[in-house]
């Protein structure tokens, strides 16, 4: 008779504790900053095609306003409105209209669930989404902005200033883009609410401030965008208030943290449904 070790057998304790004794761990968690850099390339080469068409849509579509409003419009601080509001304006369009549109399909597609399976944050996919959407608004507003000062004889030292009007402001829009997207029941509803928006960045954003009635004024204050028209307007005087400037675009930061952290939470809740 031979005698076989306990330890071998295949249903004795030993032999089930043995692999788990040597289970391997898992890897670390992925850090957000190169998950985010790894989606925001990601989303930028597989959009560059499909939005260019679009990004010129919007431009057109601010010059056209611009075009349109020279008839209209007197010199000054009206001009200033409608040029900045313009401006603003393509970032809406992108940032806002496109990015709900975009988190609605995906969340109606199923396209979530494998955003799910990677092993980076949610954070990461949204702040790496929207900052790709928002990259785009860069040529069509700087383009729109050199073509209302012509239009409009105002001044163009100033205009650097958009390399924190763009960035700041479309984070803002780009998070309640993102936001109405995931927590849209329906694509349809998606495309919807980021429509209306589009349509309050184009109606408060470029119409002055000062032909409005006061409660239009009031909801004009609440959409993200109104700081970012607001301190890019500023600019175009003669001796432009930095202060305000710099308080329009605190503005535009706080509500675009706020914002992108509310799209989070609802790329949170929808991945896990």
């Amino acid at each position: 008779m031979s005698v076989v070790p306990a330890d071998v057998l295949p249903g004795s304790a030993l032999a089930v504790e043995e692999p788990a004794a040597h289970a391997a761990e898992l890897g670390p968690r992925a850090r957000l900053w190169p998950s985010l850099a790894a989606v925001y390339r990601a989303q930028l080469s597989r959009a560059r095609v499909a939005r260019i068409p679009l990004l010129f849509v919007a431009t057109f579509q601010s010059v056209g306003i611009m075009i349109l409003m020279r008839g209209v419009v007197d010199d000054g601080a009206e001009a200033r409105a409608v040029v900045a509001g313009s401006s603003v304006l393509v970032v809406a369009f992108v940032a806002l209209n496109l990015l709900a549109q975009y988190f609605g399909q995906l969340r109606a597609s199923g396209g979530l669930d494998h955003y799910a399976t990677l092993p980076v944050p949610p954070a990461a996919v949204v702040l790496g989404a929207a900052g790709a959407y928002a990259s785009f608004t860069v040529p069509g507003t700087v383009v729109t902005a050199v073509f209302g000062c012509v239009l409009f004889g105002l001044p163009m030292a100033h205009l650097w200033v958009l390399m924190a009007v763009i960035p700041l402001a479309g984070a803002a829009l780009a998070g309640l883009g993102a936001a109405l997207g995931l927590l849209a029941p329906r694509p349809e509803l998606a495309t919807l609410l980021g429509q209306l928006g589009m349509s309050a960045a184009l109606l408060l954003g470029v119409l002055p401030a000062d032909r409005m009635p006061e409660v239009v004024r009031f909801t004009r204050d609440l959409l993200p965008s109104t700081y970012g028209v607001e301190a890019f307007a500023r600019t175009f005087g003669p001796h432009p208030d930095w202060a305000f400037v710099l308080g329009d675009l605190a503005v535009c930061a706080v509500v675009g943290v706020v914002s992108l952290a509310v799209a989070t939470w609802a790329y949170r809740r929808a991945a896990v449904r």
